[in-house]
């Protein structure tokens, strides 16, 4: 086991939109260490977006993003034999994370010809409050509330 915690590394914002974000969502989004293919990938299919909905890509995609973030998650606790899904509340950090994370799996389940146009149609859908990222979120928050009776077992 650790002594401590391992210092988190900064990141380096991204050259376009001079954000930390969109490097994050990169790095996720980014397979084999293949950077600039991601970059590249990242803004074609924010330059569809603004074509789609007329609107800025970049602000579009901060509204999916956010509409795609858990506030509450369910995490498996043992207790004497059973195991209980007790609600509890997402850190600052993992909230990003989990978000990135499923807006980038479920544009990938998406049909599509390319990865932008896929990335393009789920960022579009989660602004409006629909698409796989937004449902994964609604459910995710609907177990945490059938699960309400547990919290008490929280640590």
């Amino acid at each position: 086991m650790r002594k401590s915690q391992a210092k988190k590394l900064p990141l380096a914002p991204d050259a376009k939109f001079n954000d930390i974000l969109v490097t994050r969502f990169v790095n996720n989004l980014m397979w084999q260490g293949k950077k600039n293919t991601a970059f590249s990938l990242f803004y074609d299919a924010i330059d569809r977006v603004s074509k789609q909905t007329n609107d800025n890509g970049y602000e579009v995609w901060r509204r999916a993003l956010n509409n795609v973030t858990p506030a509450v998650e369910v995490r498996s606790r043992r207790i004497g034999g059973a195991t209980f899904q007790i609600p509890a509340e997402v850190r600052a950090d993992r909230k990003v994370s989990l978000s990135i994370k499923w807006l980038i799996r479920y544009s990938r389940d998406r049909n599509g010809k390319s990865m932008a146009d896929k990335l393009a149609g789920e960022i579009v859908a989660a602004s409006k409050g629909e698409g796989g990222a937004f449902k994964k979120k609604e459910d995710t928050h609907r177990m945490a509330e059938a699960n309400k009776a547990f919290a008490h077992f929280r640590i």
